[in-house]
């Protein structure tokens, strides 16, 4: 199993605002106060980090599949525990589709593919968080 350690930085700013710091060197601020919501909350950018880490692997894969996408989205919802630590138990997976002549079975294989061997994210959430994916196909009027 290859290992490799990557360093984030992270530097409080005072006022519950955060600034995190990317191991390739983008800033990002993170906001912990749910009231004011300035930025987005730690939470809430594990949300995000699930969609786009399934969604770059799908759309590459429907584009080798010679898929004709015209858009792609990917809804994220998150359910969390009552009690502390509120964690994620369960994140449903939106993929909504756009295009002409989309095959069902081909996004169908491309969201497994991303699930069970690409999708990092989702390998690091998994072994505590059920992760529930469906999808929608809109088809492009001609």
């Amino acid at each position: 199993m290859d290992s490799s350690e990557i360093k984030a930085n992270v530097i409080f700013c005072g006022d519950d605002l955060f600034i995190g710091v990317t191991p390739s060197g983008h800033a990002q601020v993170i906001d912990t106060n749910s009231q004011r919501a300035s930025a987005a909350s730690p939470m809430e950018l594990l949300l995000i980090a699930l969609g786009s880490c399934t969604g770059v692997d799908v759309i590459s894969i429907m584009k080798k599949k010679r898929q004709d996408v015209t858009d792609y989205r990917i809804e994220v919802t998150g359910e969390r525990r009552t009690e502390h630590p509120r964690a994620y138990t369960r994140m449903n997976v939106r993929h909504v589709v756009r295009g002409r002549n989309i095959s069902e079975k081909a996004l169908a294989q491309a969201i497994e593919l991303s699930e069970e061997k690409y999708c990092s994210v989702a390998a690091t959430l998994r072994p505590t968080v059920e992760i529930v994916s469906r999808f929608e196909i809109i088809e492009e009027s001609k």
